[in-house]
Order: structure tokens, then C-alpha cells, then sequence
């Protein structure tokens, strides 16, 4: 790879403001058991093609008293990840049906309860919460106004009231397409995998990533090492730089994370070492154009914009948890390659689609993880 490692640093020094926000894209509630997850609106329920001036609004009932407002995460509207994802989602569904929309920005976690009363007192009749760190919050408003609907980023309940949709995502779907591109790209045959915190949601990014790996390793006939370790947070960027660092002076080629804040710390010890990093959330290129192989994305905007329109609609959305994937189309790889060859990004395409039809079936969690080795005869 060529270097402009004084540009680079540039764009990532102006990224630290992206740091703030970028923790709530992998920090997630891990009260997932027992829970009624339902997936819905597939390709085929796109958004009306509403054209300019809201003209699509006729198919919605009692539009003009319905209102939706949703909570930041800490680090605000325009932190270039999760929160701004949402709001574009909502501004898009402004646009495309006339619905009035509005949010309100959390500058720390204890202000989660105030900023959710304020949009219920501003007659918002839909309300969500971004990220898992507004779910007791989000939990007990909901009791208090069961005439409210709400919605929450990244949570579940595992009692789930008749006004609450959960939304979650399965990570494991592009983690396992980008450990795949990593184990066909990699030249040492040595790969990282960085985590925020050990946790049931961290472990679709983990064991995803580990099965794509080894899915390749077959295809290619390799041996490829991940080496795995947990920063312990999602905020800590120095955290991020020591683990990358190490991870990149022990010939580790290409480290993927997922750990939000701490991310910005190995995207840049990428760029001092002149190696790849993969991002997670959304695409991440921007932060090192050169360095940043590729990214699981988790397009958020996707998730409200479908939910939404399905309460506008009147559809039956509360008491249940909603899981958003590829077939949703709320999670992939970007279309841009220009880091790997044609052939790599091609095949992983024709794997997307083996995913779409059920045909492989990523982890999520150890216990998966091994019956997916056992499965494909992988050592």
C-alpha cells in the first residue's frame, strides 16, 4: 500500500469528534434470552416510492396527529455513526410521508429519563431511545404512558410491553463476510479481532468474524490465526492504539473491531503501521482510505425507517423484538473495494446470498461456533 500517513492522521485527528458517539454503535443490552424475536420487511416491503412533497402520505392513516421523536445516545446528532444514522432515517421517512419528526440530544447517560419525558410532552406518539443505555429509561416511560408507543436501538426486554418494540441487528452476518475477505486477503496468515466488552452481543461481531475466517481457510486452503482480545471498553482510545499496535508489531496484518470508541485507537495504529483495519457500524473508509479494508455496517437509519413506517401504517409492531440482517437489508459490506481484488469482493457476494437463503448460517455465540466447525469439518 502507498501512505500519506500526514493526510491520514489529519482525517483521523478531526474523527476524534466521531469518538462520542461511535461507543453506542457496539455497546449493547444483553437481556437477549427468551425473547419472541421477529424478523420482517424483507426486500419486497421497500418504503412507498414517495415522491417529493410527501405524496405517498395517503397510504398512512391518521397522519397529521402522529409524531416521532427519538433520544440520542451520548455524543449527539452529528457523531458520523449511530445517532446521526437514526436521525437520517427519520428525516427520510419526513420526506418521503410529511410525518413530523423531532429528537432531542443526550449529553450523559443520566439524562436519558428527561430527554425521553420531553418528547412524550411534545406529543410525540412514537418515541425512540438510541442505544441500549436508554433501555430503563425507555422501560419505565413506557409503563407510565402506556398510550405512547416506543421503540429502542440495540435492546430487548425480556418482558416485552404491548407498547415497546425492540430492535436488534445480527452482527453475525457481515462479521462473518469480512472475516471472510480478511482470511483471503491476509498475507501473514495472522488476523486480530478487537472487542469492546465481553458480552452476548459482542459475540455475534467475534464468532461471525471466526467462522468467516475459517470458512475461507477451506476455500483457499489456509491456516490463518485470529488473535482475540477485549479492550474492556468503549471508550478508551488509547486502549485501542496499545492493542492495535501490539496486534500489528506481532504480524497481524489486518485487525478487525468492534468497540466503538476504542476503534478510532487501532484504525490509527493501522496507519502507522501501513496495514488494514475493518471497520464496523457504518463504513469507515473515511477515517484511512487506504487502510480500512472494509466494514461490517449496521445501517441503523434502515431499522428506524422500516419500523416507522410500519407504526404509520397502523401494523402490529409493540410487545415483540424485531432482528434486522441481510435480508432486511440493515447490515452488509460496502460496495467499494478498491483495497482487495474484484474475484474476493464477487465471492463474498455469492456467500451473502448463501446467507440470505439460509443456505450458511453465521454464529452468534461459542456454543454456534463450534457446531459451525463441526459442521463444515473445519480443525
Amino acid at each position: 500500500m502507498r501512505l500519506n500517513g500526514g493526510s491520514k492522521f489529519i482525517v483521523l485527528l478531526l474523527s476524534c469528534a466521531f469518538l462520542a458517539g461511535a461507543l453506542s454503535g457496539c455497546a449493547f443490552s444483553d437481556n437477549s434470552e427468551d425473547i419472541e424475536v421477529v424478523g420482517v420487511w424483507r426486500e419486497e416491503d421497500q418504503l412507498d416510492d414517495d415522491s417529493e412533497g410527501g405524496s405517498g402520505e395517503d397510504a398512512y392513516t391518521g397522519i397529521e396527529n402522529k409524531k416521532i421523536g427519538m433520544v440520542t445516545d451520548v455524543g449527539g446528532i452529528d457523531d458520523q455513526s449511530f445517532n446521526q444514522s437514526a436521525w437520517e432515517g427519520l428525516q427520510e421517512l419526513s420526506r418521503k410521508t410529511g410525518v413530523k419528526t423531532t429528537y432531542v440530544e443526550t449529553l450523559v447517560d443520566t439524562e436519558h429519563a428527561a430527554n425521553l419525558q420531553k418528547i412524550v410532552d411534545d406529543n410525540c406518539t412514537l418515541c425512540w431511545g438510541i442505544g441500549y443505555a436508554s433501555a430503563d429509561a425507555l422501560y419505565e416511560k413506557a409503563i407510565a404512558n402506556p398510550e405512547v408507543n416506543f421503540a429502542i436501538i440495540d435492546s430487548s426486554f425480556e418482558d416485552t410491553p404491548s407498547n415497546v418494540t425492540g430492535v436488534v441487528f445480527r452482527a453475525e452476518e457481515p462479521s462473518f463476510l469480512v472475516g471472510y475477505i480478511a482470511a483471503a486477503v491476509t498475507k501473514t496468515g495472522k488476523i486480530g479481532f478487537v472487542g469492546g466488552m465481553k458480552s452476548d452481543i459482542i459475540d455475534q461481531f467475534e464468532y461471525g468474524y471466526r467462522a468467516g475466517v475459517d470458512y475461507a481457510c477451506g476455500v483457499y486452503g489456509k491456516e490463518v490465526e485470529v488473535d482475540i482480545e477485549y479492550a474492556d471498553s468503549y471508550t478508551d482510545v488509547d486502549k485501542g492504539r496499545e492493542i492495535g499496535k501490539r496486534m500489528y508489531k506481532e504480524g497481524c496484518d489486518i485487525v478487525y473491531h468492534a468497540a466503538g470508541g476504542v476503534g478510532i485507537g487501532v484504525i490509527e495504529e493501522a496507519v502507522k503501521a501501513d496495514e488494514f483495519v475493518i471497520g464496523v457500524d457504518r463504513d469507515q473508509s473515511y477515517l484511512a482510505p487506504e487502510n480500512v479494508l472494509t466494514s461490517a455496517m449496521k445501517l441503523v437509519n434502515v431499522a428506524v425507517e422500516r419500523v416507522s413506517k410500519a407504526y404509520l401504517k397502523d401494523e402490529d409492531i409493540g410487545g415483540k423484538t424485531l432482528s434486522f440482517g441481510l435480508n432486511e437489508g440493515a447490515v452488509g459490506i460496502p460496495d467499494e473495494h478498491d483495497n482487495y481484488r474484484d474475484e474476493i469482493y464477487d465471492a463474498a457476494l455469492v456467500i451473502e446470498d448463501r446467507i440470505k437463503s439460509g443456505d450458511i448460517d453465521p454464529p452468534a455465540n461459542e456454543k454456534e461456533y463450534m457446531e459451525f466447525k463441526e459442521k463444515n469439518s473445519v480443525n
